[in-house]
């Protein structure tokens, strides 16, 4: 038979009231008597009923994390990085997946809340309108992390787009390649991230006079999308005498690499290609694919340790939190001879 709260209280001599103070640290306990109570806690294996729990403090101990898929590498690092931060402040996530669709993340988001979770982690790779809506009548934490869009009315943790993309741009300049093709799925959508990502393009482009700004679309970011493009890509690497590829997802550049691949066009002996993410596939495919690192797991933390700070009425910082990047030099990019 389970051991209950009676059983703690009688074996440490105190009130069961008292044994409730401590396991929900509601009211001062004396240290001694704390220190007593969790060891016997500890000895029979008392487990609190976390429903009654919930009741008395008002606190569920729980984050709702909704993602697109957790089979995504980059998704499943930056959960990782919530659950294990969570861990560190006693607390459970609840995951709930939505493969990209506007109206299950709308349902999860109204689920979670009736799951009385004290903070919501969405991690989006659309732009959902409706969700600005839906959090106006909660009053809960929220973080909103998404790759492709910026929601700039919530908090959000993330690298600068602008300064990263500028700065590989700069690096594949100091390899002394003059003529740079930027493969995007750009969108003129208000809030797409990318044009943060082309604005650092062409700064470092017209700020060292290297060559022309040269624009490759593709349908997507997905490696197919990558893929699709590869002869569109010789094409205009013949017209531009392009000697570099900067793409804006790795997604896009292992495609490519792959296209590559299949058509006898070597990495990086005849053009260098670099990526943005570093997603986990980037550094085991060969040539490994020289990006930009995102710190996902990072990105992961610092979101749930902002929700926890927000619970513990703490000073939390407002808008997008920028998190340090890294340029990963690696064998996919060359030096021009």
């Amino acid at each position: 038979m389970p051991a209950t709260i009676k059983d703690v209280a009688k074996m440490a001599g105190v009130s069961i009231s008292t044994v409730s103070r401590v396991i929900n640290d509601s009211k001062p306990v004396s240290p001694e008597v704390r220190k007593k109570v969790l060891d016997i806690i500890e000895e029979i294996g008392y487990k609190p009923n976390e429903v009654a729990r919930t009741l008395v403090t008002k606190k569920s101990f729980l984050i709702g994390v909704i993602v697109t898929d957790i089979g995504n590498s980059y998704i499943a690092q930056m959960v990782r990085g919530i659950e294990e931060v969570g861990k560190m402040y006693n607390y459970d996530i609840l995951l709930c997946s939505s493969y990209g669709d506007k109206e299950t993340e709308l349902k999860f988001i109204q689920l979670l809340n009736r799951k009385q979770v004290e903070g919501i982690i969405l991690i989006s790779e659309i732009f959902n309108e409706e969700v600005k809506k839906q959090f106006e009548s909660y009053d809960i934490p929220f973080v909103y992390l998404n790759r492709y869009y910026s929601m700039e009315e919530f908090p959000t943790v993330s690298i600068n787009d602008y300064d990263a993309s500028y700065e590989m741009t700069n690096y594949l300049i100091s390899l002394g390649h003059k003529n740079i093709i930027y493969v995007t799925a750009y969108n003129d959508e208000e809030n797409s991230l990318e044009k943060l990502k082309i604005a650092g393009y062409k700064k470092a482009v017209d700020e060292f006079e290297q060559g022309d700004e040269i624009f490759c679309y593709s349908k997507g970011y997905n490696i197919e999308d990558g893929y699709e493009i590869g002869k569109d890509i010789l094409n205009i690497r013949e017209n531009y005498d392009a000697t570099a590829i900067f793409c804006s997802h790795d997604e896009l550049a292992i495609g490519l690499m792959n296209y590559f691949i299949d058509n006898n066009v070597r990495v990086p002996e005849d053009i260098s290609i670099a990526g943005y993410g570093d997603i986990k596939i980037a550094s085991i495919l060969r040539p490994r694919l020289t990006t930009i690192k995102e710190p996902y797991y990072d990105i992961g933390a610092v979101a749930i340790r902002r929700i926890v700070k927000e619970l513990k009425d703490e000073s939390v910082d407002e808008g997008r939190i920028n998190l340090p990047f890294q340029i990963k030099k690696r064998e996919s990019c060359a030096k021009v001879e």
